[in-house]
């Protein structure tokens, strides 16, 4: 009676073991760029966005570059759209200060570590050097 019990226990730990497997759900990854306007200042702006970006649902990876006004997003379609991004980037700190919008699919500017140190940039100084034929800078000048 007692073996009896126990094959009935593993028999329904196996049940529940294998009835119980999660599906994995196909991630739909898509890229949007928002142009961001209200933004004042790098930490208290461009890091507060970022932050809640990043912990929003759906949302795998968010950069915001606070000198070009651009929030670069990578996300689920399966779990968010760029309709509710662009709502939720509105709706933070009230609804009051950020707008965004679809920026044009011109890719945002950003320099590699080899282009900052040929451009002299520092922390104080963000812009390319006049002369400076790096391809990153290119889309820099006028």
């Amino acid at each position: 009676m007692k073996t009896q019990k126990i094959f009935t226990a593993i028999a329904i730990a196996c049940f529940i073991l294998t009835g119980c497997k999660t599906e994995k759900k196909e991630v739909k990854t898509e890229n949007v760029s928002l142009a961001i306007s209200g933004m004042t200042c790098e930490i208290g702006c461009a890091k507060t966005i970022q932050s809640k970006l990043s912990k929003k649902e759906g949302v795998l990876d968010a950069k915001v570059i606070f000198n070009d006004s651009i929030a670069n997003i990578e996300y689920d379609a399966n779990t968010t759209s760029k309709k509710d991004l662009i709502a939720f980037v509105d709706g933070i700190a009230g609804g009051e200060l950020y707008k965004a919008s679809e920026a044009s699919h011109k890719k945002a500017h950003t320099c590699t570590e080899d282009c900052k140190e040929k451009c002299e940039m520092t922390a104080d100084k963000k812009e390319c050097k006049e002369d400076c034929t790096m391809a990153c800078c290119a889309d820099k000048k006028a």
